[in-house]
């Protein structure tokens, strides 16, 4: 809303208005407004949540030491949402339809997480949607995004082939020949191998941030490394020079995404300082799931979706350790490979503290990330 009305309309009259045409000024201030946002009203959020009793319900099977965190205020991802969105509809060009594209993302995995914190709160128990309900909602929302993403790259605005790291010209195209669907042009229904690998790493993605969130600080510390790389990516996706450099697939439309990613990075920060260890408030799955489907939205619109392994590793590697013990646990008999999953309920039972583990999960999420943005060159 700014964009459009200081620069847009107001630019004309009064020149020093220029700078509002700038993606990196924009960026910058989104981040700025999501960190104010949340330092601003994450105490009378705070409050809200206790003076409403919206508390944490802690798993009877996991660390026994977690259970004095039960009646934590949870839901502070709304608090979240509220600092990304915000920030975007004013430093954004909502011209955009990429824009649009994420903060849907974002919303649409949120209410998913509202729900299901929701039932958990009104029943006063740690279970809320159906496994199978919650995942239903998940697919038909990475659905909707992977459709829009079809459309817009039928009209040439987007391109539906995979960017491969360390493969300079390999570029598949994810889509069925023409010949073998009857249709005279390629049309959505070509695209279904597309829509089915777009679901499978939104659904991955947020469940797999949600996995993660089971320490003070640890999922959004890592969401503040994966978020500002994915930044740092879509502004270089979207610059002439740099994608020519680095041999990127430029789209110049993505870039302004960057002003999202930007609002992501300050509103995850501003959520830190509440949710440091010890902790004020959890997100819930809430803040969790819409931070899962917005990172691997605006991975998938950058074309950077098989580096969202290294980018979220850490967030990966929790939701494999949880894949692994199930699997483990019904081919071998009820025999497991981790103490406990997730991961890092591993690492506790092992004698690590709370604030080791998240320390050093920092760490290897920086790490991971620092790789995944070194790769852009090794090609």
């Amino acid at each position: 809303m700014l964009y459009w009305l200081l620069y847009q309309k107001l630019f004309p009259y009064f020149r020093p208005f220029r700078i509002f045409r700038y993606l990196t000024f924009r960026t910058a201030f989104a981040s700025l407004t999501a960190l104010l946002i949340t330092l601003v009203i994450g105490p009378y959020v705070i409050e809200k949540l206790r003076e409403f009793q919206i508390g944490q319900y802690i798993r009877e099977e996991g660390p026994k030491a977690h259970q004095k965190k039960a009646g934590t205020p949870t839901m502070g991802g709304v608090l979240i949402l509220i600092a990304v969105l915000l920030p975007t509809l004013l430093w954004a060009d909502l011209s955009n339809p990429f824009v649009w594209l994420v903060m849907f993302s974002a919303a649409a995995y949120g209410a998913i997480g509202f729900a299901d914190d929701y039932i958990k709160v009104v029943h006063r128990r740690n279970l809320g949607l159906t496994a199978r309900a919650k995942l239903l909602y998940q697919f038909l929302a990475a659905a909707a995004i992977a459709v829009a993403l079809v459309l817009m790259d039928l009209r040439g605005s987007y391109s539906t082939r995979l960017v491969v790291p360390f493969i300079k010209y390999f570029r598949p195209r994810l889509a069925i020949p023409a010949i073998l669907t009857h249709l005279p042009h390629f049309g959505v229904v070509a695209f279904l191998p597309f829509i089915a690998f777009v679901m499978l790493v939104i659904v991955l993605t947020s469940n797999a941030v949600n996995l993660t969130d089971g320490l003070d600080g640890l999922a959004i510390g890592c969401t503040i490394i994966a978020a500002g790389a994915l930044t740092v990516l879509t502004y270089v996706s979207g610059h002439v020079t740099f994608a020519d450099y680095l041999e990127l697939q430029r789209m110049p439309l993505v870039s302004e995404v960057t002003v999202f990613g930007g609002s992501m990075t300050g509103a995850a920060i501003g959520f830190l300082w509440y949710n440091a260890h010890p902790a004020e408030i959890f997100m819930g799955d809430v803040g969790s799931l819409a931070l899962g489907g917005a990172l691997a939205t605006v991975a998938v619109v950058i074309k950077q979706e098989l580096l969202l392994p290294f980018i979220g590793g850490v967030f990966y590697l929790e939701a494999i350790s949880v894949i692994l013990q199930v699997g483990s646990f019904k081919l071998r008999g009820g025999k497991r490979i981790f103490r406990m999953a997730p991961l890092h309920h591993h690492f506790e039972l092992l004698g690590w503290s709370e604030s080791k583990v998240i320390a050093r999960f920092w760490i290897a999420a920086l790490v991971l990330a620092l790789f995944a943005l070194t790769t852009l060159k090794l090609r």
